[in-house]
């Protein structure tokens, strides 16, 4: 998480130095605070015609009973974008128009939902929504398949002996039970 903030703060200072180093000496200060200004400009109107499209295409899946997942992670995109457009600077708006536009977009998206969304999902779900949990019977089960149980161990999380859940059945120490109805008054 320090690394993603030290990330964020990098940025803006090298977009700082960019427009000092490059864009002043070379543009003038006039031009440079003007072309800063236009790509904000026509960055916020492409996010702005982008999020309606998404918004559209969000509505149209939750009419036909489909969940948007793509267009939630478009939606998040889109407003890092317009966060993007709206910081002063040449690399944060071109980082923003890389956000916004669709077919760049897309591989954004992608790896998204690769390494942010499905490791959350998963790390509050216990593995269950993307099927990467324990399928391989009763841990403690002598018939079953031999290897490690949701803890990593061998025979599962209660394995050995014992008195508790997960020890084995033998019908010869049960108890009979008298189901003798007439006891009833």
């Amino acid at each position: 998480m320090l690394r993603v903030i030290g990330l964020l703060l990098l940025i803006p200072l090298f977009d700082i130095v960019l427009l000092v180093t490059v864009a002043i000496p070379f543009l003038g200060p006039y031009v440079t605070v003007a072309l800063v200004v236009l790509t904000a400009l026509i960055g916020m109107l492409l996010v702005r015609a982008e999020g309606r499209a998404t918004l559209r295409k969000i509505q149209q899946r939750l009419a036909v009973g489909e969940l948007p997942t793509d267009e939630l992670i478009d939606g998040g995109l889109l407003i890092a974008a317009g966060a993007f457009f709206l910081t002063p600077g040449l690399v944060t708006d071109f980082v923003g128009l890389l956000l916004a536009v669709p077919f760049t977009r897309y591989p954004v998206r992608a790896a998204t939902r690769r390494w942010v969304v499905q490791p959350y999902v998963d790390a509050k779900t216990g593995g269950f929504a993307s099927g990467q949990v324990y399928v391989g019977g009763f841990p403690d089960d002598e018939n079953g398949p031999a290897g490690p149980g949701p803890t990593g161990s061998e025979g599962g999380p209660s394995s050995g002996s014992g008195s508790g859940p997960g020890t084995s059945f033998d019908p010869d120490e049960a108890t009979d039970v008298d189901f003798d109805d007439s006891d009833e008054n």
